[in-house]
């Protein structure tokens, strides 16, 4: 040994272990001395002593998942049947898999396109929006497109948080949504497609609600002017009043909010009587609210930072997760600046509510 001490070496080293540590394979030696026979030195990186309770930390033969070459965990043939569709598959078909709809199928085809047909699974790692194990996911879906039959049949339901339920297969077949928020005088919607592409962002105000004895036909002249200016959709989602019916003091606002409600349900959704299909779906506000973490106890917090951080990604990054067209991005980023009297707390939730519908479709497939 190196120390100067003249004892045989058999006596200093009684065992090995061939470990990983940080990509290097280095081998222990168990020291022999009365006062060390704990500890074990590391005869390669020369990184000092080691106790012996804590080589089972740096052992690596388990290699991090983030690190291992996908390819070598299939065969040639199952290689050769996933390359097979990432490479002909269209992008409409591609979203019928499993976490690849909405922009991640886009963006395989787009790298197809710039770069030629993908030759390793490796090379996933390099389209926006795959990490590994994603990747893996997506492989396996391939694979097995049945997946567990029983959870796949359980899950054709609705999402949790909106009502009623309605099979999930006909909320992915819908292109694009109208998310609806309404209050006090505003009613406001944000018109958004499977792809995260906002078509549409508006609002319509009124102060002739809540006057008096709460007229119907007044209710029916505003309402009516909003759903005119609300463009065509797949589907409408209305964020649910969550003021709870036993709070006396606030009945005139519930009773509001409520007639807004059922007047949008009976006008946006009109098709009910022909073909017995809700169009016109209630969202649980609180669910939203924890999508994006702006839950504080359970009172939700304002969403519209957020909402200009979104606004802003849209210009700086490559793929955002919100695509707003250039052409009305100024004229919304100018409505949420500071000192503008119209906060737009309506447009940031009906905005904020499309995209926690499309995550947690996507997501939840």
């Amino acid at each position: 040994p190196d120390c100067g001490c003249t004892r045989p070496a058999d006596m200093w080293v009684r065992s090995l272990s061939r470990l990983l540590i940080r990509g290097r394979q280095c081998v222990f030696q168990r020291l022999g001395l009365p006062n060390m026979v704990n500890l074990r030195f590391c005869t390669c990186c020369k990184e000092g002593l080691y106790a012996a309770t804590d080589l089972h930390q740096l052992d690596c033969s388990q290699l991090d998942p983030g690190t291992e070459d996908i390819d070598e965990r299939y065969t040639p043939q199952q290689r050769a049947t996933v390359l097979q569709v990432l490479n002909t598959a269209s992008r409409e078909e591609l979203a019928g898999i499993k976490l690849l709809r909405g922009r991640k199928s886009a963006n395989i085809v787009e790298y197809r396109d710039a770069r030629g047909p993908f030759t390793h699974l490796q090379c996933l790692l390099e389209v926006p929006l795959f990490k590994h194990k994603t990747i893996m996911k997506v492989c396996q879906s391939i694979l097995n497109p049945s997946g567990e039959p029983g959870r796949r049949d359980k899950k054709l339901h609705g999402l949790k948080f909106i009502k009623p339920d309605v099979e999930r297969k006909r909320l992915l077949a819908a292109k694009s949504i109208v998310s609806i928020v309404f209050g006090i005088r505003k009613i406001a919607w944000a018109h958004v497609d499977r792809n995260l592409t906002v078509l549409d962002w508006n609002q319509e105000t009124s102060h002739r609600y809540m006057k008096g004895a709460y007229l119907p036909s007044i209710y029916l002249e505003e309402i009516s002017a909003a759903v005119a200016r609300i463009p065509k959709a797949d589907l409408f989602l209305l964020e649910k009043p969550s003021i709870s019916t036993q709070n006396t003091h606030l009945f005139p606002v519930t009773l509001h909010l409520r007639t807004i409600e059922a007047m949008l349900h009976g006008l946006l959704g009109g098709g009910f009587l022909q073909d017995g299909q809700h169009r016109v779906l209630s969202v649980v506000r609180t669910a939203i609210g924890k999508h994006f973490e702006l839950m504080v106890g359970e009172s939700r917090t304002s969403g519209r930072e957020l909402v200009q951080q979104l606004m802003l990604d849209s210009v700086t990054q490559e793929h955002p997760r919100v695509l707003f067209p250039r052409d009305t991005l100024t004229r919304y980023r100018r409505l949420f600046q500071k000192g503008n009297a119209d906060r737009g707390e309506e447009m940031c939730d009906a905005l904020l509510q499309a995209v926690a519908f499309y995550e947690f479709l996507f997501n939840n497939s």
